[in-house]
C-alpha cells in the first residue's frame, strides 16, 4: 500500500449484551473472561468485505487491519488470564449478521470497521476507538468542476452559473449513492431531506457496485466510510478514473463491537489496544495498511490509548 500513503496520512489527518435478567444471576454475556479461562477460547466475527480493516485472504484466512489488531488482543488476553494457550476461532459476517452474532452470543469480538455512533450503542457495546473515520465521498475524475467544487468547499468558485442558487443547482435531479445499512447511507438521506433536493439516493450493496455506478455515470457521487472508499478505490482497474475528494462529511471513529453489560472484558480489549497504541512498534504496524501516518493521526491514537 506504499503507493496511497500520503493520500492515507492526509485523509487520516482531516479526520480528525442485554442487561442482567435478575439481580441474581448475571447475564452470559458477562462470563466471557471465565468461559475464555475455562475452555482457552476465543470467537472473533469479521466483515469479509471490509478491507483494509477485516477482508477474506487466502484460503479464507480473515485479513486486515482490525484482524491484526485483534490477534493483538488474544495474545494480550492469553497473557492477562495466564494461559498457556488460546485458540481463537474466526467468523465470517456480514450486514445485520453482525449485530446478531454479538446479541446472541455467536461472537465475541467483531473485527471490523464499525462507526460508534449512539444508536449502535444501544444494541452493542464498543472498545476504544481503532481508526479516525467518517463519510467521504468518491467521483468520476471527468465531474464537473463546480459540482466538486460544491461537495468539498460547500459552494462553487466565482465563476457564473447559469440560474437559481449556486450550490443547489448544481446538486439538483443528481443521483446520489451510499453503502446500504450504513452511517453514510442515513447521514445521505438525512441531507437531501433536509435541504429537501430534487436529488435521488440510490443505494450499493457493496463499494464495487458503488464505483461502477460512478463510473458509468448512473450516479454522480458515491457516499461511504473514507478508509473503505480509498481502499477500493486503489484497488479499482479503473483507479486512475476516480477521484476521492480530501474532505469528511461526518466525523465518527470507528470501534470493535462487543456485547453490553460485560464491563470486565470490555476493559480487557481496552487494556489490551492501549498496549497496543502505546507500543513502539505501532507506527510500523499502522503502515503496514495505511501508509506512514502523520503527527495527527499519531497524536490519535497517543491520545486514545488509557493510562494503567
Amino acid at each position: 500500500m506504499s503507493g496511497r500513503n500520503g493520500r492515507w496520512a492526509a485523509i487520516a489527518a482531516s479526520a480528525l449484551a442485554v442487561m442482567a435478567a435478575s439481580a441474581v444471576a448475571p447475564p452470559a454475556h458477562a462470563q466471557t473472561l471465565e468461559r475464555v479461562r475455562t475452555t482457552s477460547a476465543l470467537k472473533f466475527g469479521y466483515d469479509p468485505d471490509a478491507r483494509p480493516f477485516s477482508f477474506d485472504a487466502q484460503q479464507g484466512k480473515p485479513d486486515g487491519y482490525a484482524v491484526a489488531l485483534c490477534d493483538r488482543i488474544a495474545d494480550s488476553l492469553r497473557a492477562q488470564l495466564n494461559l498457556s494457550k488460546l485458540d481463537v476461532e474466526w467468523v465470517s459476517l456480514s450486514g445485520d449478521a453482525k449485530l446478531r452474532a454479538i446479541q446472541d452470543g455467536t461472537v465475541d469480538l467483531v473485527c471490523g470497521a464499525e462507526p460508534v455512533t449512539l444508536s449502535r450503542r444501544q444494541q452493542v457495546s464498543f472498545s476504544l476507538p481503532i481508526f479516525p473515520s467518517g463519510t467521504g465521498a468518491l467521483l468520476n475524475a471527468s465531474a464537473p468542476l463546480a459540482l466538486r467544487e460544491v461537495l468539498q468547499y460547500g459552494e462553487p468558485s466565482s465563476r457564473p452559473v447559469w440560474r437559481g442558487a449556486p450550490a443547489r443547482t448544481i446538486l439538483e435531479h443528481k443521483t446520489f449513492s451510499s453503502i446500504a445499512g450504513t452511517t453514510s447511507e442515513g447521514w445521505l438521506s438525512d441531507k437531501i431531506k433536509t435541504f429537501q433536493l430534487a436529488a435521488t439516493a440510490t443505494p450499493v450493496s457493496n463499494y464495487q457496485q458503488g464505483i461502477e455506478r460512478v463510473l458509468d455515470g448512473s450516479s454522480a457521487v458515491l457516499f461511504g466510510d473514507m478508509p473503505l472508499l480509498m481502499d477500493a478505490a486503489a484497488r479499482s482497474d479503473n483507479s486512475g478514473n476516480l477521484i476521492i475528494l480530501e474532505r469528511h462529511f461526518t466525523y465518527e471513529p470507528l470501534g470493535l463491537e462487543l456485547a453490553r453489560g460485560d464491563e470486565d472484558f470490555r476493559l480487557a480489549v481496552d487494556r489490551a489496544l492501549s498496549q497496543a497504541y502505546a507500543a513502539q512498534n505501532f507506527r510500523a504496524f499502522f503502515t503496514t495498511w495505511f501508509g506512514q501516518p502523520d503527527d495527527a493521526v499519531v497524536t490519535f491514537f497517543r491520545q486514545t490509548a488509557l493510562p494503567e
